[in-house]
């Protein structure tokens, strides 16, 4: 069960529910961009578990400039010298395959560690290929929703990547998986790992006054341990 947190809060959540690994980002908000190296050499002092750092310099498309590439490249080293256990990252071209240049350069950069091909892969033209890609490249796994939403709404797709990929590469489920239906994906699917936040809202003290961002509530999504802790259970029986 891999929890996907950007905050230290959620971080020890997620531990104390029994995640087996931490995709850290910072704005989940916006599908997850990368994390301050502060905040990975802080988990990184308490987590038992690996910290995977997500790459990813913007919202929007996964198509990048040689510049955004220069800036991601340069967040890997940072975040390898804090003690990131691998990366989670994503790069298409303007045609919808995969960057395999850019790719390339990121594995290259990442190694030893292993690296994560993050939901860039739901925005691929032809996923079959792309799996194959993939692992001729080298990537430990693939975080997909089925190229839909959600992960229980791609779940054929899905199901047959499962059956693609045999051992060769790890495909896990992600977007939109809870207690609620965490057990039919793994069912239908036949995954061995998921992708989930686990999250609720937990309410600050006191709000801000003025707007500063998207808007001015008083609260936050934080995520429950007792969720975590309910589909590992679901998972491993």
């Amino acid at each position: 069960m891999e929890i996907c947190i950007d905050s230290l809060e959620s971080a020890r959540n997620a531990i104390e529910g029994g995640a087996k690994r931490l995709e850290v980002c910072s704005a989940l908000s916006e599908g997850g961009l990368t994390p301050t190296p502060g905040l990975v050499k802080k988990i990184k002092s308490f987590s038992p578990i690996p910290v995977y750092a997500m790459l990813r310099l913007r919202a929007g498309n996964f198509v990048y400039i040689e510049e955004d590439t220069e800036v991601m490249l340069q967040d890997l080293k940072i975040l390898k010298d804090h003690g990131a256990d691998g990366f989670v990252f994503g790069a298409l071209t303007l045609n919808g395959k995969i960057n395999v240049d850019l790719c390339e350069e990121v594995l290259s950069e990442a190694s030893p560690l292993s690296v994560t091909f993050h939901r860039a892969f739901d925005e691929v033209n032809d996923p079959m290929r792309a799996v194959e890609t993939l692992i001729e490249l080298g990537f430990e796994r693939i975080l997909t929703s089925g190229q839909k939403d959600t992960a229980k709404e791609g779940l054929e797709l899905i199901q047959k990547l499962v059956q693609v990929a045999q051992d060769r590469i790890i495909i896990m489920p992600g977007s939109g998986i809870t207690k609620d239906n965490i057990f039919e994906i793994k069912i239908t699917s036949g995954a061995k790992e998921f992708h989930a936040s686990a999250k609720r809202m937990a309410v600050i003290s006191s709000g801000n006054r003025v707007k500063i961002g998207a808007n001015k509530e008083s609260s936050v999504m934080v995520t429950d341990s007792g969720l975590v802790r309910e589909m590992v259970s679901i998972i491993t029986v």
